[in-house]
């Protein structure tokens, strides 16, 4: 009888350093994790006020390269407007829409540009928005930026101008026209094309890291308090009823 009771203590006293250990440790890596954030946002922040960069280092970027994110960018090129892609099932408000990207282009080189979010018909889900795009020379400012999230497809990739995704890579080659490994958000509204440029920040969810590093710590306190109580505590009260 002793021997199954010690070893019903050395089981739950195994299990209890266990899982305050798991728990800790998790706790101490959401930690870590909210503080890699922290850095990346001051990061961010700090490219952010720096001067912008121009077609010339954008020529120099090599894939895999991101020293350039979220840096401003300024370019003077010609939109290929006729490349013109309509990425579907992008909501803004609560409203179904496109994500508008074109390719932008300047002598020796180009990028794709997010230009901003149109609305969709209701009418005809095969029609496009109609966009002033500006000819021939124009400047165009923003921001180096990831390219647009990439949504699950049912079919093989589309070819037409409505598509679910965009690989700039594969795109490159299909329009024949080198890409630089980066894209682009258009900002502000010098030109009237009647699109929205709200584009959000990055999500970091600093405090959501936090969150769950209490949780963590106090689901690993709740299990070490509960073994003391029950293993040590409780039984001395039950030996000794003063």
């Amino acid at each position: 009888m002793d021997l199954r009771r010690a070893a019903t203590h050395a089981t739950l006293l195994f299990a209890a350093v266990i899982g305050t250990g798991i728990g800790a440790g998790l706790g101490y890596w959401q930690w870590d994790r909210a503080a890699q954030k922290t850095a990346l946002q001051a990061a961010l922040d700090a490219r952010s006020a720096m001067p912008p960069v121009g077609a010339h280092e954008l020529d120099l970027l090599r894939p895999g390269d991101d020293s350039l994110q979220f840096r401003r960018v300024r370019l003077e090129g010609r939109w290929l407007a006729e490349r013109t892609v309509f990425l579907d099932n992008r909501p803004l408000n609560s409203r179904t829409g496109f994500i508008v990207v074109t390719p932008f282009q300047w002598q020796g080189g180009a990028v794709l540009v997010q230009r901003g979010w149109a609305p969709r018909s209701f009418e005809d889900r095969t029609r496009v928005p109609a966009l002033a795009t500006p000819e021939g020379l124009v400047r165009l400012e923003g921001r180096i930026a990831p390219p647009p999230s990439r949504l699950y497809e049912f079919e093989a990739a589309a070819s037409g101008p409505i598509r679910q995704n965009i690989d700039p890579e594969h795109y490159a080659r299909e329009i024949g026209v080198a890409l630089a490994p980066v894209s682009v958000q258009q900002e502000g509204a010098s030109t009237p094309d009647g699109l929205l440029r709200d584009w959000p920040r990055p999500a970091l969810n600093v405090n959501t890291h936090y969150g769950y590093a209490f949780q963590w710590w106090a689901m690993s306190a709740l299990i070490a308090g509960l073994y003391v109580w029950y293993q040590l505590i409780r039984p001395r009260f039950a030996r000794d009823p003063r």
